[in-house]
């Protein structure tokens, strides 16, 4: 369960690395613009990212292995955007629908196009590569 806790963390600060860096990716935090729903909405998605990353990423890792085999292991990055994009729609879906117009007024987690999705992906992951290696550092994990 601290393992699950603190992927969470990490994955929520490699989400607010991302959307600082990336411009076409923002995260509209639940339920208004202070500091602890913003902070309450990157844990939430991110543990969304944690879980889709636990159930879903395997399955397709494994049905897309020859894929990987043809592209040398470049598909990685379209497999790991299509996941992104994955979790954005998921965490879209979470907010509430009440008095909103589809495009303008959701929540969560906004990606523009598969291309911003794989270049956040690429970001993401390596801030959550360094996190990691900061937790393993002070043996945290």
């Amino acid at each position: 369960m601290i393992r699950f806790l603190l992927g969470t963390v990490i994955n929520a600060a490699g989400l607010w690395f991302m959307t600082l860096v990336v411009p076409a990716i923002q995260l509209i935090p639940y339920g208004g613009r202070d500091i602890w729903t913003s902070i309450g909405s990157y844990l939430l998605v991110g543990a969304v990212f944690g879980i889709i990353n636990a159930i879903v990423a395997p399955v397709i890792k494994v049905l897309a292995f020859p894929l990987y085999i043809l592209t040398f292991g470049l598909i990685a990055f379209v497999i790991n955007g299509a996941l992104l994009l994955l979790v954005a729609w998921i965490s879209q879906s979470i907010g509430s629908d009440i008095l909103t117009i589809q495009g303008f007024t959701s929540e969560g987690l906004a990606i523009e196009s598969l291309g911003w999705a794989i270049l956040g992906a690429i970001v993401m992951s390596i801030a959550t590569f360094f996190a990691r290696m900061f937790f393993k550092l002070f043996r945290l994990i």
